[in-house]
């Protein structure tokens, strides 16, 4: 998710309102005053507003999909049991001060410290095993400060889990997801299926309790740091996803099996698996 600039400034001490005070003096031989004590003016002071709060995990919102793909929100949360599409499951603060200086939202520093922790905390939120939660549409979002909320000295970053409904869509919660997919296997509801095989032209990502033809069965990871490159990663999976079709299929004999791997650029936006595919 990519942050159009932002900058967190922090803000400095408020200076004190200078007084100005006046004296009346009269002149005579004896150069003395005439007894009155100098006047002083009103002293005012401005006070800054309290910084922002941040946003409190647990709350639910009803966002559209654009919103959801956006750096930052001002969309108010709702009641969790009315309709809405994310729930924050997370809240933390940013660490944007580097040897005494203060780097900008959208430093590659504090992206890659957001853009890691939401993630890395879906996980414990949901339950379940790394492999179901790749194999299911749920995702984390994430937003930080807005530029005025960032003046105002904000420093929280805010992580909510959403359930895809298609390409471009969210779907409906009735809840939270919460130990979604704390099972052996992940729900239909929740589950990656694809309206047709994974290298078609017209594949669509779904949920599968939707009207589908395929499903993801299987993940096939990667330890390499760097990209491996396209023949090692398509190679990879050949035996463990025609593997797993063959375990699923009521016909081992006679089964349709596919393969995605990830291209170098997912692989650089953190992708570094791909997925098994089987036709149902």
């Amino acid at each position: 998710m990519t942050n159009p600039t932002l900058l967190l400034r922090r803000t400095g001490a408020l200076a004190a309102a200078l007084v100005a005070l006046t004296g009346l003096a009269a002149c005579s031989n004896g150069g003395d005053d005439d007894g009155k004590a100098p006047r002083q003016e009103p002293t005012t002071q401005t006070t800054a507003p309290p910084p922002d709060p941040g946003p409190a995990a647990g709350a639910c919102y009803a966002l559209p999909y654009d919103a959801a793909v956006a750096p930052t929100s001002k969309v108010e949360p709702t009641d969790c049991g009315q309709a809405h599409t994310s729930v924050t499951f997370a809240v933390g603060a940013i660490d944007a001060v580097v040897d005494g200086h203060l780097l900008a939202v959208d430093s590659e520093r504090v992206q890659s410290q957001v853009s890691s922790a939401c993630p890395a905390q879906l996980l414990t939120y949901v339950g379940g095993t790394l492999t179901n939660l790749r194999l299911s549409m749920i995702r984390s979002i994430w937003f930080t400060p807005t530029v005025e909320q960032s003046d105002a000295g904000a420093t929280w970053y805010r992580c909510d889990a959403v359930l895809l409904d298609g390409a471009a869509k969210l779907a409906d919660l009735d809840g939270d997801l919460k130990g979604a997919l704390a099972g052996k296997t992940v729900p239909d509801q929740y589950a990656m299926c694809g309206t047709a095989a994974p290298d078609a032209p017209k594949f669509e990502r779904v949920r599968c309790s939707a009207k589908h033809s395929w499903r993801a069965i299987d993940v096939v990871a990667f330890e390499e740091t760097d990209y491996p490159g396209a023949k090692k990663v398509q190679e990879a999976g050949r035996t463990r996803c025609e593997d797993a079709a063959a375990d699923v299929a009521e016909d081992p004999l006679t089964f349709k099996w596919g393969y995605e791997w990830p291209t170098k650029e997912q692989w650089a936006m953190g992708q570094k698996f791909g997925r098994c595919w089987a036709a149902e």
